[in-house]
């Protein structure tokens, strides 16, 4: 924790306006080798989605795993009405989904009603992510296997080092933070999986690391992470946890390192995987 004002009065970061539903339609596009690397559904027919947003990740769900047929819920209607209206425009998807209002940790639905989960992006903007696991396991047959991909956002490295930026990451974790949700419960699904009474927990750490072996890549990453970051300005600059002039020194300093022939991006996340029994 930092002396920062707490930011208690703005409960989700990055808000729901199209730029940002957008966003998250291209942040699902450009994660989605390294997230789904190792993640199957093998006999799935009922998968549960917590936290389906604007649906970009059901897209892909719906794409990779054409047995299935996904759920989702998300507590924002802005998101669910964002999620209908972009799947109805791929009428080869029609019948597989449904999306639903709902608060994860109570759930509409009876024990059992699915045979699979996948949670993505969501606990790190929760008050009690043990409270959703109790849930996700409650709608879950035996057996179902369930994948939770979450941040840990201590690991960020941009280099050159660039000072405002790093100030401008200490006050957006503190947001989250303050604001009830955790930037680094990635590192924390091991105990959270167990805790909510689910067997056969592993994790593992992904990555995004772009030097100069993938040039073009670490651009792209390093305009998206621009993007992402900003999202939130002005939210930040309005609780006073930040300054116009920290934005815009970010703004320059990222600048830098995109002209910088020799920039690192790095930055690490968690998934892991469990089943019910």
């Amino acid at each position: 924790m930092s002396d920062l004002p707490a930011c208690v009065d703005f409960p989700y970061l990055h808000g729901f306006s199209p730029t940002e539903q957008a966003r998250l339609v291209r942040q699902a596009r450009l994660a989605e080798s390294t997230i789904f690397r190792n993640i199957d559904y093998p006999g799935a027919k009922r998968l549960l989605e917590v936290g389906s947003g604007v649906g970009a990740q059901t897209e892909i769900l719906l794409r990779r795993f054409p047995d299935l047929h996904v759920t989702g819920v998300d507590l924002s209607t802005a998101q669910v009405d964002a999620a209908r209206a972009r799947l109805a425009q791929q009428p080869w998807l029609d019948g597989r989904y449904d999306f639903r209002q709902a608060d994860a940790t109570d759930l509409p639905f009876e024990p059992r009603s699915f045979d699979a989960a996948y949670l993505c992006w969501v606990l790190e903007h929760v008050p009690k992510p043990a409270r959703v696991l109790s849930e996700v396991r409650r709608v879950l047959a035996p057996g179902a296997p369930v994948y939770v991909t979450e941040v840990m956002n201590a690991s960020f490295v941009l280099d050159p080092y660039s000072p405002n930026v790093w100030r401008y990451w200490m006050a957006f974790n503190d947001f989250q933070y303050d604001s009830g949700g955790d930037p680094f419960i990635g590192a924390k699904l091991g105990n959270l999986l167990l805790a909510g009474g689910f067997r056969d927990v592993s994790t593992e750490v992904k990555t995004f690391h772009f030097d100069n072996r993938e040039p073009a890549l670490r651009k792209t990453m390093i305009a998206f992470w621009e993007e992402l970051l900003l999202s939130a300005a002005d939210q930040l600059i309005a609780a006073g946890c930040v300054t116009a002039e920290v934005v815009e020194g970010m703004r320059r300093e990222i600048a830098q390192v995109q002209n910088d022939p020799d920039a690192v991006f790095f930055y690490a996340f968690m998934q892991a995987r469990a089943t019910v029994y």
